[in-house]
C-alpha cells in the first residue's frame, strides 16, 4: 500500500502591495508554495512619490532588488527643504546619512518599485480580480471565499489587503463572536488628512532646469493662510511626484461632510484643483502646472489615516503592512514598515518548529511578538511629523517653529537615522554585511539555514 505523502505547506496571500509582494517573493526563495489574490483588475498603484530607507535595504539586497531600485530612483542627499507658501526658506533638514547607516536615503515613483516587484513573482502566482468576501479557518486549514464564487484554502491566510483589510474584517468579526477581539481594534481608522496626488509626464529642462539632477530636490511647502499643505520630489525621467494635503480638522464641517461622501474618481478632483492650482512650488511654476503634467487617470484622491492594531494573528491568519498599522506618510516609513513585516513574518515560517495548527499558531505570534514594538515607535515618530509638515491648529504651529528654530544640528541629524539599527534580513539567505559605522541590532539566526548550509558543503566536499 502506497504511503499518503504530506500536501506541502502553503501560504495564501490576500493583495499584492508592497507587503504582499515582498512576502510573496521571499516565500519562494524560501521554497515555500504559495498563492497571491489580489481585488484589483490589475496592479496599478498611487502615482506618488515613495522613499526606502537602509532599514530594508539590507534584505533588498540580499534578492537582488536594491541595485535595480537605484536604476530608478534618486539619493536624498541634498536635505529636505521646507518653505513657507511664499517660498521663503524655513529649513533644510539634511538626511545625508550613507557616512553612519551605509547606504542613502531614495526616492523614486511608486509605480516603478511595482515593476521591479511583479517581475519578481513567478507566472501563474497572483491571481487578480479576486476581492475576498469571507475568511474561514479552523484546526486543518484557512480557507478564502472571493466575490467570484471562488474559494481557496492553505495552511497559512496572510492580510496584505491595505487599511480597510477583508481579510482583517473576517478575522476580527470571527474574534468578536469569540469575545476576544480588544476594543480598540473594533474603532474605524482615523481621518485626519485628505490627499491628492500624482506624477507628472516627462518635462521639460528649459521650463524646470535642473530637474536632471542625480540628486532628489525634496521640497515640502507648509501653506499659509489656507488649509493646504503640499511637496514636490524629483524622480527619474525628469519627473515631478507632487503631493497637496488638507487637515481635516482645518476644514468647515460642510466641506469636511462633501469630502467624506465624495467619490474618489477624476471629476471629483477639480474642486480641490481649482483651490490649489496657484499655489508655487520651488521647482518654479505652480502646482497647476504640475497637475496639467499629470495624466488624469493616475491623479488620486485618498485620506490620510492612522491606527496602530493590536490583533495582528490568531489561529492560522496573520496580518502585515496597512492591515494591522496604518501609518500616516509623513516620515516615509509605510513601505518600510510593510517590508520589515514580510521579511519577518517570512522569517518565522521559514523555521516554523511544527506545520500542525499549534506550529503555525507560534510562528504567527512569535511575527507578532518580534514586530509590535518596533511598529509602534515607527507609527509615534510617523504622528510627530504629520503634525511638523501638515498641521494646520495653532499647537501644531508653535511645535513647528519651537522644533525648526531650537532643534540643534547635531540632533537633527541623529534624528535622521534613528531608527535604522533594526535591519531584518532573510535569514535563509547569505547576509549583508553592516555598511555603515552605527551598531545594528543583531540579526535572527537560523539553526534549519545552518545545517542546510552544513550539508551542502559536506556533499561539497565529498565530491
Amino acid at each position: 500500500m502506497a504511503v499518503e505523502q504530506p500536501k506541502p505547506f502553503h501560504v495564501l496571500i490576500s493583495g499584492a502591495g508592497v507587503g504582499g509582494l515582498m512576502l510573496a517573493i521571499l516565500l519562494d526563495k524560501a521554497g515555500i508554495d504559495f498563492s497571491v489574490f489580489e481585488r484589483a483588475k490589475s496592479v496599478k498603484p498611487l502615482g506618488a512619490v515613495m522613499s526606502l530607507n537602509a532599514g530594508v535595504f539590507p534584505a533588498l539586497e540580499q534578492l537582488g532588488i536594491y541595485e535595480q531600485l537605484q536604476k530608478v530612483s534618486l539619493p536624498i542627499t541634498g536635505g529636505f527643504n521646507i518653505y513657507n507658501g511664499d517660498m521663503t526658506k524655513v529649513i533644510t533638514l539634511r538626511s545625508s546619512v550613507a557616512d553612519f547607516v551605509g547606504y542613502d536615503h531614495i526616492a523614486f515613483a511608486r509605480p516603478d518599485f511595482y515593476d521591479l516587484l511583479l517581475a519578481r513573482i513567478p507566472p501563474g502566482k497572483i491571481q487578480f480580480n479576486k476581492k475576498v468576501i469571507s475568511v474561514e479557518q479552523n484546526e486543518k486549514e484557512a480557507k478564502i471565499t472571493c466575490s467570484d464564487g471562488t474559494s481557496y484554502s492553505g495552511d497559512v491566510l496572510v492580510g496584505a489587503d491595505g487599511a480597510y483589510s477583508a481579510v482583517r474584517q473576517g478575522l476580527y468579526k470571527q474574534l468578536q463572536e469569540e469575545k476576544a477581539l480588544p476594543p480598540l481594534d473594533a474603532q474605524e481608522l482615523n481621518k485626519g488628512f485628505i490627499c491628492m496626488v500624482g506624477t507628472t509626464k516627462e518635462l521639460s529642462l528649459a521650463d524646470y532646469p535642473g530637474i536632471d539632477s542625480k540628486e532628489a530636490s525634496i521640497n515640502q511647502i507648509l501653506g499659509q493662510g489656507n488649509a493646504y499643505s503640499w511637496s514636490a520630489f524629483t524622480v527619474p525621467g525628469n519627473r515631478i511626484c507632487w503631493n497637496v494635503i488638507s487637515q481635516l480638522d482645518s476644514l468647515g464641517e460642510a466641506e469636511k461632510q462633501k469630502l467624506k461622501n465624495a467619490e474618489w474618481s477624476s471629476e471629483s478632483n477639480d474642486v480641490m484643483i481649482a483651490e490649489v492650482k496657484d499655489f508655487l512650488i520651488p521647482l518654479g511654476g505652480t502646482l497647476g502646472d504640475l497637475i496639467n503634467a499629470t495624466p488624469s487617470d493616475i491623479i488620486s484622491r485618498v485620506y490620510l489615516e492612522d491606527k496602530m492594531f493590536e490583533t495582528w494573528n490568531h489561529g492560522r491568519v496573520a496580518l502585515i503592512g496597512d492591515a494591522c498599522h496604518k501609518l500616516l506618510p509623513s516620515a516615509g516609513l509605510g513601505a518600510v514598515t510593510a517590508i520589515q513585516d514580510a521579511v519577518a513574518l517570512a522569517n518565522s515560517l521559514y523555521d516554523i518548529k511544527s506545520q500542525s495548527y499549534q506550529g503555525v499558531k507560534e510562528a504567527l505570534q512569535e511575527f507578532r511578538d518580534e514586530r509590535y514594538s518596533k511598529v509602534k515607535d515607527q507609527y509615534e515618530a510617523s504622528k510627530l511629523n504629520a503634525k511638523l509638515l501638515y498641521g494646520k491648529t495653532w499647537f501644531e504651529k508653535l511645535l513647528r517653529y519651537a522644533v525648526f528654530t531650537f532643534t540643534p544640528r547635531s540632533v537633527q541629524s541623529k534624528g535622521a537615522y534613528k531608527g535604522m539599527e533594526y535591519r531584518p534580513q532573510a535569514v535563509f539567505l547569505p547576509q549583508v554585511p553592516n555598511r555603515g559605522t552605527t551598531p545594528i541590532l543583531p540579526q535572527r539566526v537560523s539553526e534549519r539555514y545552518q545545517k542546510e548550509q552544513e550539508r551542502v558543503a559536506s556533499d561539497t566536499s565529498v565530491i
